[in-house]
C-alpha cells in the first residue's frame, strides 16, 4: 500500500514538532557548531594552562637559583660553622679542633658550592683529609686545586710566597666534588681551603 501523507494541520495551528527516537529533538546547524566551538575551548584550556603553569614554573625555579646564588655572592663568606647537614650533604668534615671557620653557599637550577676555610692542627688536618677520602700524601706540593672563579667568589687570594699544597677528591655521582688547598707554611697550623660542588 502507498504511505498517506501526514495529515495536515487545520487552518491556523501547527502540528506537533517531530522529535527523534530518544525524543530530543533534532540538532539545528546552529546549535552543534556552537557545541563543538565549545568543546574545543575547554579542550583548549584543559591542556594549555597547565603547560602554560610548568613553563612559567620552570622559568621561576631557574631564576630563583640564579638570584640564589646573587645573593650568596653578595653575603660572602660567613663567620661561623656550616650546619652538621651541610657538611654532611657536601662531605665536608671539618675537625673538632678547627677554628677560624667561614663558610657560605651557592646554589642554582646547575649546582651547589660550599665553601669553606678553617685553620686546624697537624692533626686535625689529617684526619680532615682521611675523612674526606683522602690522605696527606695525596696533596701535590705547590698545587692550588680552588679555581680562579672559585677563588674570587669566595675572596681567597692564593699568593707566590705561600707553601700551598693541593688535591681533588672526585667522587662517583652523585656524592660532590672536592677541591682542597692547604697553605702549609706553618706545618703546626695548616689553613685549609675547600669548595666542594654538587651537581643534583
Amino acid at each position: 500500500m502507498t504511505p498517506h501523507p501526514p495529515p495536515a494541520a487545520p487552518p491556523g495551528e501547527r502540528l506537533p514538532e517531530q522529535r527523534t527516537a530518544a525524543g530530543r529533538m533534532p540538532e539545528d546547524r546552529g546549535h552543534m557548531i556552537r557545541r563543538r566551538w565549545l568543546t574545543a575551548v575547554i579542550i583548549v584550556l584543559l591542556v594549555g594552562i597547565p603547560a602554560g603553569y610548568l613553563v612559567i614554573s620552570a622559568g621561576q625555579s631557574r631564576a630563583s637559583g640564579l638570584d640564589k646564588e646573587r645573593e650568596s655572592s653578595a653575603v660572602g663568606l660567613q663567620d661561623n660553622w656550616p650546619s652538621l647537614m651541610k657538611r654532611r650533604v657536601f662531605e665536608v668534615p671539618v675537625p673538632p679542633d678547627a677554628f677560624a671557620v667561614a663558610y657560605y653557599e651557592t646554589s642554582n637550577w646547575k649546582t651547589s658550592r660550599l665553601y669553606v676555610h678553617f685553620t686546624t692542627s697537624a692533626g686535625g688536618l689529617d684526619t680532615f683529609l682521611a675523612e674526606s677520602g683522602t690522605s696527606r700524601s695525596a696533596l701535590a706540593p705547590g698545587r692550588v686545586t680552588v679555581s680562579e672563579r672559585d677563588a674570587g667568589i669566595a675572596g681567597w687570594t692564593f699568593t707566590d710566597g705561600t707553601v700551598w699544597s693541593g688535591a681533588t677528591v672526585t667522587r662517583e655521582g652523585p656524592r660532590p666534588t672536592t677541591d682542597i688547598t692547604v697553605d702549609l707554611t706553618d706545618p703546626a697550623f695548616p689553613r685549609v681551603f675547600v669548595v666542594s660542588t654538587t651537581s643534583p
